[in-house]
């Protein structure tokens, strides 16, 4: 066996989840997967992967080995790509992961635009509300939205927005619209359990960041979720201004506290630090913040 056909069949099983879908990925049969990925246990004398009928885990070797595993793929990937790159033709794959309302909303520039310039690239995009290592998860970029642990990845901004108050014409015809940020502790606020302190909302007060309790029955993990139930009358909702712009210009929910700026949240791109960083990589960034920075900072105030 082609030990690298070996590697690479073992970190496709391990990001696929199954041999079936990494016989897929591929282009081979799973019982091919399966023939490489024993022979490369077998050359190796340790067990990688545990299998049962229903599940696939690592062991701790397999574990120690994924990270060696990925770094040996893209350093093949690289040199592919360096052959290439006197012409400047791009080749390979990159691997994204991005919050999911964020990459449902904005998969065109995420995904197809880059592509329709860089026919020869790839990219697998995952989509996750969940914290992603990427070095581990063999991620090229992570597109992450508010503050950032303290972390070794280098980070690139691509673009801000503001946190909006918005209700729907059902909800206000209810509850009189807050006139301050204070009077949201007479509200039923929406949280998203994605927000840092999704009990407590930031708002501009006499020039000062003021934080202000959010009082309400619903925490959930997600931004489109808390849309819905904004949508539905069920509260004030407190969401990035992409996530609910156009139902604001629509008229399915009305902005609150206008007079207040709310919390600018960075949006930025993180990728492992490298000291040298693939051209597909650098393009794809360049890519994200000349595309997805003019969409996300419409109308905020200009030095925002």
């Amino acid at each position: 066996m082609d030990r690298f056909e070996g590697i690479r069949a073992f970190v496709a099983v391990v990001d696929a989840g199954s041999f079936t879908a990494a016989g897929e990925r591929l282009g081979i049969s799973n019982k091919l997967v399966s023939k490489y990925v024993a022979a490369l246990e077998n050359l190796q004398g340790v067990t990688l992967l545990n299998r049962t009928t229903r599940s696939l885990s690592l062991t701790l070797a397999g574990e120690r080995y994924l990270l060696a595993a990925r770094r040996v793929l893209a350093a093949v990937e690289e040199l592919d790509a360096q052959s290439h790159a006197d012409d400047g033709v791009l080749t390979g794959r990159l691997r994204v992961t991005a919050p999911v309302t964020f990459g449902e909303m904005f998969i065109d520039i995420l995904t197809r635009d880059f592509l329709a310039a860089h026919p020869t690239l790839d990219i697998d995009l995952q989509l996750s509300d969940r914290y992603v290592d990427l070095a581990a998860q063999g991620f090229d970029v992570a597109i992450r939205i508010g503050a950032l642990a303290d972390s070794s990845l280098i980070a690139r901004r691509i673009g801000r927005t503001e946190v909006w108050a918005v209700a729907s014409p059902a909800y206000l015809a209810q509850h009189p619209a807050p006139n301050h940020p204070d009077a949201l502790r007479e509200h039923i606020c929406l949280r998203d359990s994605n927000s840092s302190q999704p009990n407590r909302g930031t708002f501009v007060i006499q020039g000062k960041a003021v934080s202000v309790p959010l009082p309400g029955r619903i925490t959930v993990n997600s931004a489109q979720a808390v849309r819905s139930l904004a949508l539905a009358g069920e509260g004030v909702a407190l969401s990035p201004r992409f996530v609910v712009a156009r139902d604001v210009a629509e008229g399915r929910l009305i902005r609150l506290l206008a007079n207040f700026p709310g919390q600018l949240l960075d949006i930025q791109a993180l990728h492992l630090p490298q000291p040298f960083l693939p051209p597909r990589l650098t393009a794809y960034l360049d890519h994200l913040r000349a595309r997805l920075r003019p969409v996300i900072e419409e109308g905020l105030p200009p030095g925002s």
